[in-house]
């Protein structure tokens, strides 16, 4: 998780999607639990050229993960739809265990990626904002995947997640911010283990959740503490774009996008916030804003 562009996207089971250098972030071991009833988090699932020859895909992997925000429109981070193979394909999966469909598929559909991709998800278009990367101050790491609804509505039943209004986070300030409850989720990787030849971040590929606590706001960024002594979990490979729920008025809402965070993934949460005039603007087209 260090910098927005420090971090390889990692596969499920912890292997390097992409030679090219993309951040990523997931969920942690401690204080996390699955989270089987947030079905409006998906995972992106990609098929691409490995080998040179862009005829054919010949990888398949989830990559990054992501919100459903309305009937067919998922959320997640423009990092995790840029820099690919020309020949690239996204897919949406909103199972519970994405790594285990994958491994079946790949049973099932030797050396077919499309197919084993399609048997875990749905195919859709993405759209990155288109000034990505801009500045550390906002770098509009933001990107949605559109999908065929009735595809969608036939294979998941679900109940799109809640977006901010415009300026929510600003308007509660630092002490309501502190005392809202928060948690994170997404299919990501484990914290770092040490082993032999270094660090790993085993699992993955599962939808899971953990809480966390918020730690500080700016305009387009918003800190969220992910310690364990304070009873929080957090996230670290696998889980960019992936949401940051709060509990306002009684209701969670989609209020931020997993982004990057330390190395080992221990610390901190650097997630997107979705109430701001930039991103607003970007989702417009797509969803209707609150």
């Amino acid at each position: 998780m260090t910098s927005v562009r420090a971090l390889a996207v990692a596969a499920a089971a912890g292997a390097a999607v992409l030679a090219t250098a993309l951040p990523s972030s997931a969920i942690n071991s401690y204080n996390a639990t699955p989270a089987p009833e947030r079905t409006e988090v998906g995972a992106l699932v990609a098929t691409w050229d490995n080998d040179g020859d862009p005829t054919t895909p010949d990888r398949v992997d989830w990559v990054c993960s992501g919100t459903m925000i309305d009937a067919n429109t998922f959320l997640t981070a423009a990092h995790c739809t840029t820099d690919w193979p020309d020949n690239v394909r996204f897919y949406v999966s909103l199972d519970q265990d994405v790594q285990s469909g994958l491994d079946a598929a790949a049973k099932k559909h030797p050396g077919d990626p499309a197919a084993q991709a399609a048997a875990v998800a749905v195919e859709g278009t993405a759209h990155s904002h288109p000034d990505y990367p801009g500045p550390a101050s906002d770098t509009h790491d933001i990107a949605v995947v559109e999908l065929p609804a009735a595809q969608v509505k036939a294979r998941w039943s679900f109940t799109p997640a809640t977006l901010p209004t415009a300026g929510q986070l600003g308007r509660l300030g630092p002490r309501g911010l502190n005392a809202t409850d928060w948690f994170v989720a997404g299919y990501g990787t484990q914290e770092a283990v040490t082993g032999p030849g270094g660090h790993t971040h085993p699992g993955g590929g599962v939808r899971m959740k953990a809480p966390v606590t918020f730690d500080a706001l700016n305009d387009s960024w918003a800190r969220l503490a992910m310690t364990a002594p304070q009873g929080n979990g957090g996230a670290c490979y696998g889980d960019s774009g992936g949401p940051n729920f709060a509990m306002i008025g009684g209701k969670n809402i989609l209020v931020t996008t997993t982004i990057t965070g330390d190395t080992p993934c221990y610390a901190t949460n650097v997630t997107y916030r979705l109430d701001t005039p930039g991103a607003r603007a970007f989702l417009s087209p797509f969803v209707r804003l609150p």
